[in-house]
C-alpha cells in the first residue's frame, strides 16, 4: 500500500492541526451552554418528580451528555465522506432496529417505542432512526442533484423514507414521524426539488390533510356530501384528541386539554422576571406533567419568566444560524445535504416544542432539542452536532 493510500486512510479518522483551524468555535461554545441549561434547568424541574432521590435526572442526564461529547467528538473526527460507502448498511440497520421495536419493544403509556437492554435501560431505536435517514438521504439526494425539476422525479426520494416513516407511525410515534417529513422536506428543497412543482405538492397536500379532518368533524353535511361526513382517520382517538385539543384545550380540561392549560399557567405566571428558581408552583407541585421532559420550557417560563426563555430561544436562533454557517461553507452537496438534515431536525424540534408548551401547536411528544431529559434524545442529539462538526471542519481541501 502506497504512502498516499495511507495518508488518505489515515485522514478519515484524523484531524490535523490545519483542519482544526475551520473548527466553529462560537457553535461549539453555544453547544455547550445549551448542555449546561439543561443540567441547570433538569435540577429544578424534575427535584420533585422523584422526591427520594431529588438530583437523580439531574445525574443520569450528566451521563447521557458525557457519553454524547464522546459520540460528538467520534462523529467529527471521522470524515463524512466515509457514510457515502455504507449507505446501505446504515439503511438495512435502521429498518432492522425499528422492526425489532415490534418484535422485542416493551410498552410504556399506550405506545412501544423501546428495546430494552437491561432491567433499567432501553434504547429508543426511532430517536437515532433521525440520524440514520439524514445521513442515508443525503447520499441518495447528492446522486440525483440537479434532477429533481418533476413530478415523477419526487417519487423515488419519497419511497425512500417512507418505510422508516411508516414503522415508526406504527409504533406509534407521530412526533417523530412529523420530524421525519420535516427532514425529507428541508433535504428536497436544498438538493434542488423544483420549488413550484415540490412546493405546490406540499400545499396540495396539506390543503386535502385539512379537508379530511373538516370531513372526519363535520357533523351536519348537506345531502350530496353525506357519504364524506366521519370520514377515518388513521389515527388512535387519543392521538386525535391530542391534535385538536391545542384550539380550545377548556373543552377537556381535566383530560387531554390538562397539559396545555397547566403548560399555559405555568409559563403566564412567569411574567417578566419569573417566580425565582425553584420557586414555581406549577411544576414544583407536580401539575404540570412531563415538565422535566416535553414541558421543560414551561419550567422555564415559569421560574425565569420572558428573560430566561428568550434567552434560551436566542441561544437556540445562534445555534441554528451557526449550523446554517457550516452548510452554506460545506465543501460539497453530500456535506451540505447532511447539514441541511441536521437543521431540519433540530428547529423543527425547536418550533414545534416551544409551539406545543405555548398552546399554539398541537401535542405531540416532541422533547426540546439538548436540554429536555432522555438518553437516546441525547445521544442523537449529539450525533446530529458531530456532524455538523465533520462536516465544518472539511469544508475545504488542503491542497499541502
Amino acid at each position: 500500500m502506497g504512502k498516499n493510500s495511507l495518508n488518505n486512510q489515515r485522514g478519515n479518522y484524523h484531524v490535523d492541526r490545519r483542519t482544526l483551524r475551520n473548527l466553529d468555535s462560537l457553535f461549539i461554545l453555544i453547544t455547550i451552554l445549551l448542555l449546561a441549561a439543561s443540567l441547570f434547568i433538569l435540577s429544578t424541574a424534575s427535584i420533585n418528580v422523584d422526591k427520594a432521590n431529588p438530583l437523580h435526572y439531574v445525574k443520569v442526564q450528566s451521563y447521557w451528555i458525557i457519553s454524547g461529547i464522546f459520540i460528538t467528538a467520534l462523529l467529527a473526527a471521522i470524515d463524512y465522506q466515509k457514510w457515502r460507502r455504507l449507505r446501505w448498511w446504515i439503511y438495512g440497520l435502521n429498518i432492522v432496529l425499528l422492526l425489532a421495536v415490534i418484535i422485542f419493544g416493551s410498552t410504556a403509556k399506550g405506545a412501544t417505542r423501546w428495546i430494552p437492554i437491561t432491567s433499567s435501560f432501553s434504547i429508543q431505536p426511532s430517536e437515532f432512526a433521525k440520524i440514520f435517514i439524514i445521513i442515508t438521504l443525503a447520499d441518495f439526494l447528492a446522486d440525483r442533484k440537479g434532477k429533481l425539476n418533476n413530478y415523477k422525479d419526487f417519487v423515488v426520494p419519497f419511497l425512500f423514507v417512507i418505510f422508516p416513516m411508516l414503522l415508526i407511525f406504527k409504533q406509534p410515534d407521530l412526533g417523530t414521524t412529523l420530524v421525519f417529513a420535516a427532514i425529507f422536506i428541508g433535504m428536497m428543497f436544498v438538493a434542488g426539488a423544483n420549488p413550484w412543482k415540490f412546493g405546490g405538492l406540499l400545499l396540495g397536500g396539506v390543503c386535502i390533510l385539512g379537508v379530511w379532518l373538516w370531513l372526519h368533524f363535520a357533523t351536519n353535511l348537506p345531502g350530496w356530501l353525506h357519504w364524506a361526513q366521519g370520514l377515518p382517520i388513521p389515527l388512535e382517538d387519543y392521538q386525535l384528541r391530542r391534535l385538536t385539543i391545542f384550539m380550545n384545550p377548556a373543552a377537556d380540561k381535566s383530560g387531554d386539554g390538562w397539559h396545555i392549560l397547566q403548560s399555559l399557567w405555568a409559563i403566564g405566571s412567569g411574567g417578566l422576571w419569573g417566580k425565582g428558581y425553584r420557586m414555581g408552583t406549577q411544576g414544583q407541585l407536580n401539575f404540570l406533567p412531563e415538565h422535566h421532559t416535553d414541558f421543560i420550557f414551561s419550567v422555564v417560563g415559569e421560574e425565569f419568566g420572558f428573560i430566561g426563555t428568550i434567552t434560551l430561544l436566542f441561544l437556540f436562533l445562534i445555534f441554528i444560524i451557526r449550523s446554517i454557517s457550516i452548510a452554506l461553507k460545506a465543501r460539497d452537496t453530500f456535506g451540505m445535504l447532511i447539514a441541511t438534515g441536521v437543521i431540519s431536525m433540530f428547529t423543527f424540534h425547536i418550533l414545534v416544542n416551544v409551539g406545543m408548551t405555548s398552546g399554539i401547536m398541537p401535542v405531540t411528544g416532541i422533547p426540546l432539542p439538548l436540554i429536555s431529559y432522555g438518553g437516546s434524545a441525547m445521544w442523537s442529539n449529539m450525533a446530529a452536532v458531530g456532524l455538523l462538526l465533520s462536516v465544518n471542519l472539511r469544508r475545504q481541501r488542503l491542497m499541502f
